[in-house]
């Protein structure tokens, strides 16, 4: 399946690219396959300084003299930092507006690279399932992996996330 760059590839004719705005999908819009990237969003040091001392307080999330000789050989963001990041960009691009009823949670999160200041990173949000609720027939929950990529394109995190969403069609 092709990526299409901040729209979703299809609707519920299945018509690629002639799909609502992210923020007016619904649960029959998350077609299982699809990819979509959004982006961006720029990592600053005093940012990653200032998390760092609110929430993570390690020395390589806050105090880049002591972090070039840490195990990152420099300062990098906290990885509840750079989730904060894309849960940003997830609710920029992503997150319908209109048929979102919350999430329980997100699965295997898991960091590959370090994040540090200057960076700029993107979503890549793949669609893995979509299932219709047999006991709430109004609603549909959505299975998606979420990889954070930065400027080089490297992936630096990924997280499985599941939403729960409003259904466009009614179950007679």
């Amino acid at each position: 399946m092709s990526v299409i760059k901040g729209k979703q590839p299809s609707n519920e004719t299945g018509k690629r690219g002639s799909s609502p705005p992210t923020h007016r999908l619904y649960f029959e819009d998350h077609i299982p396959g699809s990819i979509v990237e959004y982006g961006t969003i720029s990592v600053d040091e005093a940012e990653i300084i200032d998390f760092g001392r609110k929430f993570d307080p390690q020395v390589f999330h806050t105090d880049p003299k002591k972090a070039g000789t840490g195990p990152f050989h420099g300062l990098v963001a906290s990885g509840l930092h750079t989730l904060g990041l894309m849960m940003r960009l997830y609710v920029d691009h992503h997150l319908s507006k209109v048929a979102t009823l919350g999430s329980p949670g997100l699965d295997e999160v898991r960091w590959i690279r370090p994040v540090r200041p200057g960076d700029t990173l993107q979503i890549r949000v793949s669609i893995v399932e979509a299932n219709r609720s047999l006991t709430k027939p109004d609603r549909g929950v959505v299975i998606t992996l979420t990889e954070v990529l930065n400027q080089s394109q490297k992936v630096v995190m990924t997280v499985k996330g599941i939403m729960i969403l409003r259904c466009r069609e009614r179950v007679k």
